[in-house]
């Protein structure tokens, strides 16, 4: 794409994607929630991932990024180089989606965009879909964390929480916030932080693209979560806050920082703070 890649923006509508299809600098990555969901229609020549891949998948902390080795794996597999512009999306609006650019801005692979609404809105659009299988050409990528600041451990939240300018955006359920449901053996909410389930910043009526930008702003403003604070967002495994990570990100939230791993370690230990 060399001199046009900037003229992709983050988030994409469909015919954008449907005109650049065929440019063979462009990787499409489809990511479901649903293997089936590849199977059953996916953009025209994008390749299938596994989102299991995008976790560590071991230890007390599953949900943790993987190692280096383990990434560089994964993305020579998928035929990344470092003049590939990914496409990523997913059959649920933005969550997996959402975490592999999260996991992309990590290693300093900044050329992505993600197609607003994933199949939902493709189909909507009236977009051709494929059933045919393609598989990705590897490639020879060696992951580096070349942006650690894109994410923040445990040991750091627990040291900033109520810091001045310093903001949680808990994307998961209410019923989780509040501390009624849960698999942890803790339950509640990490002090100070703010509840917007990630589904709320979805458009349901419109191919569950990302909602009108003003009003999402004005809602995560009236929570007391503004573009020009720090703000990290978590849910149980930094899967549904893999789409508020994008949302914040499109929203021009510069200093928007992932979990990963939210509540399934925060929860999980006696010595972290919590809310009911």
């Amino acid at each position: 794409m060399s001199s046009e890649d900037n003229l992709l923006p983050l988030i994409i509508e469909p015919d954008q994607l449907a005109a650049r299809l065929d440019e063979p600098s462009l990787l499409v990555i489809d990511v479901p929630l649903r293997a089936e969901s590849h199977g059953e229609g996916h953009v025209p020549g994008a390749i299938f991932l596994d989102h299991r891949l995008l976790m560590n998948g071991e230890g007390e902390v599953p949900n943790e990024v993987p190692s280096v080795e383990a990434l560089s794996r994964l993305f020579s597999s998928l035929g990344l180089t470092r003049d590939t512009h990914v496409v990523a999306y997913d059959d649920e609006g933005g969550g997996w989606a959402g975490r592999l650019l999260w996991t992309l801005e990590l290693i300093g692979h900044t050329r992505y965009s993600y197609l607003n609404g994933g199949i939902h809105a493709w189909r909507e659009a009236g977009q051709p879909v494929s059933t045919e299988t393609h598989p990705p050409r590897p490639s020879d990528y060696e992951a580096e964390i070349l942006h650690p600041e894109v994410a923040i451990d445990r040991l750091e939240l627990q040291e900033r929480l109520g810091e001045k300018g310093f903001a949680v955006w808990d994307a998961r359920s209410r019923a989780e916030y509040d501390g009624e449901k849960g698999s942890n053996r803790r339950l509640g909410h990490m002090p100070g932080a703010v509840n917007m389930e990630w589904t709320e910043a979805m458009d349901r009526e419109h191919g569950l693209r990302i909602r009108d930008y003003a009003e999402l702003i004005t809602e995560l403003e009236a929570l007391g979560l503004t573009p020009d604070m720090e703000v990290v967002t978590h849910c149980q495994s930094h899967h549904r806050s893999g789409f508020t990570w994008l949302v914040g990100k499109a929203l021009g939230f510069d200093r928007i920082r992932g979990y990963a791993g939210s509540w399934k370690e925060w929860g999980n230990r006696d010595d972290t703070p919590i809310e009911p």
